[in-house]
């Protein structure tokens, strides 16, 4: 029975429809290819040109839908999932994060000054940017 989830894969939230059953998960394949570009192809998983074996279809896709976890595990990306509560997080892979890391360019993003005019950090690619961060916790 299709019941109201929420996807949140690269910073993006998608409000979907997925079959839950206990802590399984399963989401409907024309869903994965259309919100996050995984296609299910006889030669595995494809997005583009990328394509990645899958060595257990059977446990990949049960019923006629994607098996959440077994997606993450297949893509090689950390899963965050709370089945009874309709949320999973799917996170970036090892790899991706090494190789980010690797080269020392910070991701972009945008916050407001005190008077709440919006900054970008990528309008100050190629200077020096001191980021000063304060919690008080």
């Amino acid at each position: 029975m299709a019941t109201a989830f929420t996807l949140v894969e690269e910073g993006r939230s998608f409000d979907i429809q997925a079959d839950v059953s206990g802590s399984e998960v399963r989401i409907d394949p024309t869903v994965v290819e259309q919100l996050l570009g995984w296609a299910l192809k006889p030669e595995g998983l494809c997005r583009g040109d990328v394509c990645v074996a899958v060595r257990d279809r059977d446990a990949l896709v049960v019923g006629g839908g994607i098996d959440l976890a077994a997606l993450a595990t297949v893509l090689g990306r950390p899963l965050a999932l709370e089945a009874g509560e309709g949320v999973a997080a799917i996170g970036t892979a090892s790899a991706d994060q090494s190789a980010r890391l690797a080269s020392l360019e910070a991701p972009d993003f945008t916050l407001p000054d005190l008077e709440g005019k919006l900054h970008s950090l990528s309008e100050h690619r190629g200077k020096k940017v001191l980021l000063i961060a304060y919690a008080s916790w």
